[in-house]
C-alpha cells in the first residue's frame, strides 16, 4: 500500500499536500502515513489468521512515540535491542509482557530494568549472557523468561551488513551448540525456557531462506521435546523486506505459510519482529534544492538534507525513489546526483536520477520510514530533522526540529 499520488500535479500523502507539509515543518522533514502503517501491521495480522502469533514490531525501525503508541494500540507486541529502546516502548504505552528483548550486549542494568517491568522474553545470544542473565534474575528473586537465539547458518542472501544468520555473523548461538546450552539453561535457577529464536537478516524478498531457518528450528524444537524441554513458543524473526527498487515482494499470506509449515498441527504460538515494511513504506524524506551545479562529469543537485538526516545510501549505497512535489511544467530532465551539504564526498542521497530541477524545488525522497531518523546524527553540527504524522488530510508534528540549542545541552565547559 501506498499513501502517495499527484493531484493536479500536486504530490499528497493521504489527502495531505506535502509541500504545504514542508511550509509548515519546514525541510528536511519526515512525513510517515498511519494509515499506511495500519495496513502493514493489520496485513501481518490478517495473514495468520486463527494460527497463536505475536507480531512484535521491531523498534529499531523507526522508534517515534507516535509510531509506537499508534503499533501498541493496534495490539503489537514489541522487540526491542536496548534499555532506551524498551523504555520508549513503555513510555509510548506498550506492555511489557508482550516485549521480546533482543541484541547481543546487554548490559547488567537492562536486565535489571527489563526484569522489573515484567519483560516478555529475553532472547538470549550467548552463553556468556545466559550466566549473566541468571545471576542477576536471582539477585532480583525472580526467574527471567528466555528463548536462545540460534544461528542457524542459513544465508539470506541480502546486504552483508543486514546479515545476521551464518557462523561468521556476531549474532545467535550456533545450532551445534543449542541443545547443549538448552540443557544448562533448563537447570538453571534464575531462568525460564519459554521458546527458540532465530533472526537470518533484513530486507528479504525471497521466502527459500525463510523457509529453511523455520525448518530448522522446527527440528530443534522437536529435539528438546523429546528431551522434556517445552517449548511454548518460536521467533522467527524479521519480516518482509521492501520494494525500494521494484523489487518482488512475497505476499504476507505467503510469508506467513513459509514460515508456518514447518509447525502445522504443532500448536505452537509464533513471533515475528517485522520493522521495515511496517513502516518503510509509510515515509518520506521532503528536501529543498539549495543548488544546482552542472559538470563536465556530473550534474550536482545540492539540496538541505544530508547523510546525517538518511545515512542509508552512504552506508549501504541503498536506493530511494526521488518524487518531485509538485509538476515540472516544461522543464527538461537532466540525470543528477543529488547530494547534501555535509564535507564528506560519501554525503549523497541519490545517484543518477533523471528529473527537471530548479533551485527551490522540493522533493520527496520515498521508502524512508525505516532506518531514516532512528539513524540520523548531529554530524557537521546539524540539527535533526522534524517528524509529522499524517492522518487523513492532518499533519500532526510528532518530533519538533532541534535547536542549536539543542546541540550542545549537556555539554559542559570548565570553569578557567
Amino acid at each position: 500500500m501506498t499513501a502517495l499520488r499527484y493531484v493536479r500535479g500536486a504530490l499528497q500523502m493521504e489527502q495531505a499536500d506535502l509541500a504545504a507539509v514542508a511550509a509548515e515543518f519546514g525541510t528536511p522533514c519526515y512525513v510517515y502515513s498511519r494509515a499506511v502503517i495500519e495496513a502493514a501491521y493489520n496485513a501481518y495480522d490478517a495473514a495468520f489468521g486463527q494460527r497463536p502469533h505475536r507480531i512484535c514490531y521491531a523498534v529499531k525501525a523507526n522508534s517515534n512515540l507516535a509510531v509506537l503508541n499508534l503499533l501498541a494500540r493496534l495490539g503489537a507486541g514489541f522487540d526491542v535491542v536496548s534499555g532506551g529502546e524498551l523504555a520508549r516502548v513503555l513510555r509510548a504505552g506498550g506492555d511489557a509482557g508482550r516485549v521480546v528483548f533482543s541484541g547481543v550486549g546487554k548490559c547488567a542494568d537492562e536486565l535489571r530494568a527489563a526484569l522489573a517491568a515484567g519483560i516478555g522474553c529475553f532472547n538470549v545470544e550467548s552463553a556468556a549472557e545466559l550466566e549473566r542473565l541468571n545471576r542477576v534474575a536471582m539477585e532480583m528473586g525472580l526467574k527471567a523468561p528466555l528463548a536462545l537465539r540460534v544461528n542457524p547458518d542459513v544465508d539470506a542472501r541480502t546486504h552483508p551488513y543486514i546479515s545476521t544468520g551464518l557462523r561468521e555473523n556476531k549474532f545467535g548461538i550456533p545450532a551445534a551448540e543449542a541443545p547443549a546450552l538448552y540443557r544448562h539453561a533448563a537447570a538453571l535457577p534464575g531462568v525460564q525456557v519459554r521458546g527458540i529464536a532465530c533472526h537470518i537478516g533484513s530486507q528479504l524478498t525471497d521466502l527459500a531462506p525463510l523457509a529453511e531457518a523455520a525448518g530448522r528450528v522446527a527440528a530443534l524444537r522437536q529435539a528438546l521435546l523429546d528431551e522434556g524441554i517445552g517449548i511454548e513458543h518460536v521467533d522467527l524473526g524479521g519480516g518482509l523486506g521492501i520494494a525500494y527498487e521494484n523489487e518482488a515482494v512475497p505476499s504476507h499470506a505467503d510469508y506467513v505459510a513459509a514460515i508456518s509449515a514447518p509447525f502445522a498441527g504443532s500448536g505452537v504460538s509464533i513471533s515475528i519482529e517485522p520493522g521495515r515494511s511496517i513502516v518503510g513504506p509509510a515515509g518520506v524524506l521532503l528536501t529543498r534544492v539549495e543548488y544546482l551545479k552542472p559538470g563536465a562529469e556530473r550534474n550536482f543537485a545540492i539540496v538541505d538534507a544530508a547523510m546525517n538526516d538518511l545515512l542509508r545510501p552512504a552506508l549501504y549505497d541503498a536506493h530511494h525513489a526521488v518524487l518531485p512535489l509538485r509538476d515540472s511544467g516544461s522543464r527538461e530532465p537532466m540525470s543528477w546526483e543529488l547530494v547534501g551539504p555535509v564535507c564528506e564526498s560519501g554525503d549523497f542521497l541519490a545517484r543518477e536520477r533523471s528529473l527537471a530541477l530548479a533551485e527551490g524545488d522540493l522533493l520527496a525522497l520515498r521508502d524512508a520510514g525505516a532506518y531514516g531518523f532512528v539513524m540520523s546524527s548531529n554530524y557537521n553540527s546539524r540539527p535533526r530533522p522534524a517528524e509529522v504524522l499524517v492522518d487523513g488530510a492532518q499533519a500532526h508534528l510528532i518530533r519538533a526540529r532541534e535547536t542549536q540549542d539543542d546541540l550542545w545541552r549537556g555539554e559542559v565547559m570548565p570553569a578557567g
